[in-house]
C-alpha cells in the first residue's frame, strides 16, 4: 500500500476503503454499530464511522431530551470501547499504513473523535488572507487556518456536484493511464 507517498490517487483510496471496509467487518465487535462501518480513506488518515442504535424516550421527550440522551450514548460508546478501538486503530496503521479516526452517527447527526488535522501547506496572497482576515474579524473562525478550512466547506457544500465530477474524471483519467503501455 503507497500510504504517504505523494502520488496516493482517488483509485489507490477506494481500494483501501474496499479492503479495510471488508477487514473491518470481520475484526469489528458485532455489538458496536448498526451495520457495517464507514470507511473513508485520503491521503492521509482512514476515518471509520459506525451507526449507534437511536435512543428511544417514548413519544413525549422532547428534542433537547434527545439531544442530551444521543450525546450521553455517544460519550458511552466513545469511553466502554476507547481500548478496544485503540488496538483496531494501530492494526490499521501498521497493515494500511495509514492514522486510523473514529467516528459515530446517532439519528442525522455525525460525531467524530480524534480526527486528523493536517497542515496544508500554501501560499496566499494579500486579497486572499484578506478574506480569512475578514472571517476572524466577523467571528466566524478564530484563526487563519479554521478560517480556510471553513472556506473549503463551503465550496464542497456550494459546489459539492462540480467537485464530485472532477472526482469521477480524475478516476477517468487514473483508469485510462493504467491501460496505457508501461515504460521501463
Amino acid at each position: 500500500m503507497r500510504g504517504h507517498e505523494q502520488h496516493f490517487s482517488f483509485a489507490d483510496a477506494a481500494k483501501t476503503e474496499a479492503e479495510l471496509a471488508g477487514w473491518l467487518q470481520g475484526r469489528v465487535p458485532a455489538e458496536w454499530f448498526q451495520g457495517a462501518p464507514e470507511v473513508r480513506v485520503d491521503r492521509e488518515e482512514v476515518l471509520v464511522v459506525g451507526t449507534l442504535p437511536d435512543v428511544d424516550l417514548g413519544s413525549d421527550a422532547g428534542e433537547d431530551a434527545l439531544d442530551a440522551a444521543r450525546a450521553g450514548r455517544v460519550q458511552q460508546f466513545r469511553e466502554d470501547t476507547r481500548d478496544a478501538r485503540v488496538r483496531i486503530a494501530r492494526e490499521i496503521e501498521h497493515r494500511f499504513r495509514h492514522k486510523v479516526s473514529w467516528g459515530v452517527k446517532i439519528a442525522e447527526t455525525e460525531r467524530l473523535f480524534t480526527t486528523a488535522a493536517v497542515p496544508v501547506m500554501t501560499r496566499l496572497r494579500m486579497p486572499e488572507r484578506h478574506v480569512l482576515d475578514t472571517l476572524i474579524d466577523a467571528g466566524v473562525a478564530r484563526s487563519r487556518s479554521e478560517a480556510l478550512a471553513w472556506c473549503v466547506k463551503l465550496v464542497a457544500t456550494k459546489q459539492g456536484e462540480w467537485i464530485e465530477e472532477l472526482r469521477q474524471s480524475l478516476e477517468h483519467v487514473q483508469k485510462a493511464r493504467e491501460s496505457g503501455p508501461t515504460v521501463a
